[in-house]
């Protein structure tokens, strides 16, 4: 199964994700992917009610029969996750990318009705713990990842779950341009997940100032925050976030390690956080904490989606 590319998994033209953003992903381009030829994922978390996600697979199938993805946070914070579960399986999406926590439940019920369940990892004791629980392929979320990263860059986590798992390889950052992709599959991954690059598109739905921060700032200007999830998560540097930090402060770490109360303050910190950049994502505010990853490196101007799209497949396949 290993040797499968991501284009057989999921019967797609070019083996390319687009990655579930917050706040940024949904329907209108992920239906702009599926009619280029990719697939595209989006975070539950971006509706505001079980209802809209509904709404959203239903328009989506009614649009393509081409696969789409929705991913899940598995973990407590996300206290929807149950119903969203069971939407997801009701409508039959054809995967589901769970994120932060055990698939266990996931991969059971999706299983149940043909759904294929992809599972975040950060590292080879992951990849063998969702392999074992039947996890259809792993997205490899690696150092140069935007959004919630991992501690391994990519050329040393894709070649070590590429020899020590059975299961599909996908790449999730430090990719943004045909040729990059070329060499994450030479590497042994079978697909690649990308984010970061289709933020400055014209119809995402974020912010003009948002986007155009994506065009504006570079590699070097991405750092790593606790503050906004109480996860790792990788943050564009502007002034307000260097003025105010990226640390948890002592009495927020200090919660955290009681265990009565950790799962609870885990959650409001990540609730905090997403209205943090929610507010940042929409609005044109001095409190700007807009999430990005490396890649943005490679973005030079706002530019409609299917351009950057074919952009990409074209330099991949040439």
């Amino acid at each position: 199964m290993k040797q499968n590319k991501l284009t057989d998994i999921l019967d797609i033209e070019h083996p390319i994700i687009m990655a579930p953003m917050f706040l940024v992903s949904d329907v209108n381009m992920t239906k702009i992917a599926l009619d280029s030829g990719i697939t595209g994922c989006i975070p539950a978390m971006n509706y505001r009610s079980l209802k809209e996600l509904e709404t959203a697979i239903r328009e989506l199938k009614k649009h393509s029969d081409k696969p789409f993805g929705i991913n899940l946070i598995v973990n407590k914070s996300n206290f929807n996750y149950k119903k969203q579960l069971e939407i997801c399986c009701n409508e039959k999406v054809a995967y589901i990318i769970t994120s932060l926590g055990s698939p266990k439940e996931t991969i059971k019920m999706a299983h149940a009705v043909g759904t294929k369940v992809i599972c975040d990892v950060v590292d080879l004791k992951f990849a063998k713990k969702v392999e074992k629980l039947g996890a259809d392929a792993i997205i490899a979320v690696n150092k140069e990842a935007g959004g919630h990263s991992g501690p391994k860059s990519y050329t040393e986590l894709i070649p070590e779950l590429h020899k020590n798992c059975s299961i599909p390889i996908i790449s999730a950052g430090g990719t943004a341009t045909g040729e990059q992709i070329k060499a994450m599959l030479s590497i042994g991954a079978a697909g690649v997940s990308m984010g970061s690059i289709f933020i400055a598109s014209k119809e995402a739905p974020v912010s003009d100032e948002y986007k155009q921060a994506c065009v504006d700032y570079g590699a070097k200007d991405i750092i790593l925050t606790t503050k906004v999830s109480g996860t790792p998560c990788t943050v564009i540097n502007t002034p307000y976030v260097q003025q105010t930090g990226t640390e948890q402060n002592w009495f927020e770490k200090l919660l955290n390690k009681n265990k009565k109360i950790k799962k609870w303050v885990k959650a409001f910190v990540f609730a905090k956080g997403m209205k943090t950049l929610q507010k940042s994502a929409f609005s044109s505010t001095y409190k700007t904490v807009w999430c990005a990853g490396p890649s943005i490196e490679y973005v030079t101007e706002i530019k409609p989606l299917k351009e950057i799209i074919n952009q990409l497949t074209s330099n991949y396949e040439g």
